[in-house]
């Protein structure tokens, strides 16, 4: 059965991040991008933050057991010719100037290939992704490993995302989040990030399904049915790991992400999980429905409680992101 109130349930309760939490991310990244426009050093070269990744995407969730939430955000600095020739002075500089700062000096914080992280007490830590937009027009971030520069087209990502989740009514976010719950909840296909889950479920909406089936992407239960079908349908069809494009059309694409063994792994609990929902939302007794689908989510599929009131669920759809108007690549 498709039990659309025990998925509002879910995602209110269990699935999506807290308003609270949203709220911290927020207010830590305006902070951390005051810090850095301050500083005596690179302070004139900060233009701009562009939130990034799940949380720019809305794709965010709430995190499981003990594993960490995070907001990255593209930090647009000016280009410096002094810098020429050497991309991974950007990170250098940024994590120079966190310790310099009377607070960031003291929390743990390190350099990774794109980005500074700043790591919290509480379960959480902040990606600084530096973003130049070179004189020659290219968008680019730092690869620090490789000391070379990375296309990139935030705008272009946020903007395919927002076709591809207009055309299923909102619902392939949910989905997207339901399918990342599921791979923390159950450990499942680990080693699949975020990124190329987004890419490859966006991948599957078409508007051309409605128009066969209106109804196609009519509910979250309807929506996860068939974008997991259509998925499958896909990774069988390709036993060997395929090329993931940007689909912002940035040139680049995601291969470097996972491996041949991950996605094998990936393509064979895709086909598990594609069996067990089908199984579950086509079940007759609502019972058993219920018990399939806590099988694959857990308790938090539930009915609502009675107290809950039906304006409550709108809610399952995370809160756009407030700090800045744009918004950059999932990740």
């Amino acid at each position: 059965m498709q039990l659309t109130t025990c998925f509002n349930t879910l995602l209110t309760d269990t699935v999506n991040l807290s308003r609270l939490k949203l709220d911290m991310l927020d207010n830590r990244v305006d902070s951390v991008y005051r810090a850095l426009k301050a500083d005596k050093e690179i302070g004139h070269l900060v233009l701009d933050k562009i939130p990034q990744g799940s949380w720019a995407q809305r794709t965010i969730i709430n995190p499981v057991g003990d594993k960490e939430f995070d907001a990255d955000f593209l930090l647009l600095m000016e280009e410096n010719p002094d810098w020429h020739g050497s991309p991974k002075t950007y990170i250098d500089k940024v994590y120079a100037a966190l310790d310099r700062h009377s607070r960031y000096r003291e929390m743990p914080h390190s350099r990774k290939c794109r980005c500074v992280r700043l790591e919290y007490k509480n379960l959480m830590h902040v990606d600084i992704v530096p973003y130049v937009q070179l004189s020659d027009g290219r968008e680019v971030i730092v690869n620090r490993d490789d000391n070379c520069w990375e296309a990139t087209d935030p705008e272009g990502f946020t903007a395919w995302m927002r076709n591809q989740d207009d055309i299923t009514g909102g619902n392939l976010r949910r989905v997207i989040r339901l399918l990342k719950y599921l791979r923390d909840h159950k450990n499942s296909f680990t080693g699949t990030r975020s990124i190329i889950l987004t890419t490859l479920l966006g991948n599957q909406v078409s508007d051309t399904k409605t128009l066969i089936d209106p109804g196609y992407y009519a509910n979250v239960p309807t929506s996860l049915l068939h974008l997991v079908q259509d998925l499958n349908t896909y990774l069988q069809a390709n036993p060997n790991k395929p090329s993931i494009a940007d689909p912002s059309g940035s040139g680049v694409t995601f291969d470097h992400r996972w491996t041949q063994d991950t996605y094998a792994y990936f393509r064979e609990r895709i086909r598990v999980h594609t069996e067990e929902i089908e199984a579950a939302y086509h079940h007759a007794d609502k019972e058993t429905s219920i018990e399939l689908w806590q099988g694959l989510f857990g308790t938090g599929f539930k009915e609502p409680d009675a107290q809950q009131s039906s304006a409550k669920f709108p809610a399952a759809s995370v809160a756009a992101v407030t700090t800045t108007g744009r918004s950059g690549r999932a990740g």
